[in-house]
């Protein structure tokens, strides 16, 4: 068993992303992440990974069927019926439990996975898997007796700010245009009525009278325009975003190996593979099959020692 401690409490997000670099640095190819609380049953690991290793999905979260939990409240069960339909919005998923811990990962997801938050990734990574179009799949379990009360969370009511906070941050990473499209399309509308009734008045002759109007309606027009121009800075750190993470994508190919499931498809930008014996095999054999392959009576070994050089 090996152990990655921190000093000091750095949180749940950071406490998962350093044992996945751990794991990764030490050759996984699938990584599994469990509470500490032992909530989730251990023997369904093997369930869990299978759809992993049947090709069929990049990441699996338990279902922990919390309609069925006794020692859930109904207002627990109800938040967390819509917390996942949250997330699964933001995510373009259908998962029934978004909040589940019990999860598996395989290594090609998590090299495109980079987690930002410091409270929790459960939802950040639903979100980000969903939008990167990761294949994503439910497995149904039940859980263990509660043992205690989770540490994570003082009380229900900080977790769930925690949360909203985490998804919206992610929502607006992804999709900016929805938030500030709407918001400013709003206050446009909001500009337009004022405007209106002032013209109409002015029509009539009245519109010394109404000037509020003409305030009313250009602060609303002025948010509206901030909001749009928000939405184009918005877009452009979109585009930067995209492109750093395929840049952190290759930068962790080189750090860790390429995934296992890509290693039949051809990347000219990828990483080459490390110099195993099998490759090192790939490379002499065509010089052991040509004519005269030891001229100047060197042996089969010394000229592997200079193709290795």
């Amino acid at each position: 068993m090996h152990v990655v401690r921190h000093p000091r409490t750095m949180g749940l997000a950071r406490s998962f992303r350093d044992g996945v670099d751990y794991a990764l640095a030490h050759g996984a190819d699938i990584v599994v992440n469990t509470d500490g609380d032992n909530q989730y049953p251990q023997e369904r690991i093997a369930d869990l990974v299978e759809p992993i290793v049947r090709g069929s999905a990049d990441v699996v979260i338990a279902d922990r069927q919390t309609s069925k939990i006794a020692h859930f409240s109904p207002f627990k069960k109800l938040m967390q019926r819509v917390g996942s339909r949250a997330v699964n919005y933001a995510a373009g998923t259908e998962l029934p439990d978004a909040a589940s811990g019990f999860r598996a990962y395989s290594k090609g997801a998590l090299l495109r996975l980079n987690i930002v938050t410091q409270f929790s990734y459960c939802m950040e990574t639903i979100i980000q898997a969903g939008n990167k179009r990761l294949r994503i799949e439910s497995l149904p379990i039940t859980t263990n007796p509660k043992t205690r009360e989770s540490r994570l969370f003082k009380n229900i009511g900080q977790h769930m700010v925690k949360s909203a906070t985490a998804i919206i941050r992610s929502y607006l990473m992804f999709k900016p245009y929805v938030v500030l499209g709407t918001l400013g399309a709003i206050l446009l509308l909001a500009a337009i009525i004022p405007f209106a009734r002032y013209l109409v008045f002015l029509i009539q002759g009245e519109g010394g009278g109404h000037v509020q109007s003409l305030i009313f309606g250009s602060a609303m027009l002025v948010g509206g325009l901030l909001c749009f121009a928000l939405l184009v800075i918005a877009d452009l750190q979109r585009t930067n975003r995209v492109l750093l993470e395929e840049t952190l994508e290759r930068l962790k190919v080189i750090q860790y190996g390429r995934p296992p499931e890509d290693l039949s498809t051809p990347d000219s930008l990828a990483s080459p593979a490390p110099r195993t014996g099998h490759t090192t095999q790939a490379i002499a054999e065509p010089v052991r099959h040509q004519p005269d392959p030891f001229p100047s009576g060197r042996d089969e070994h010394s000229v592997e020692r200079e193709v290795l050089r």
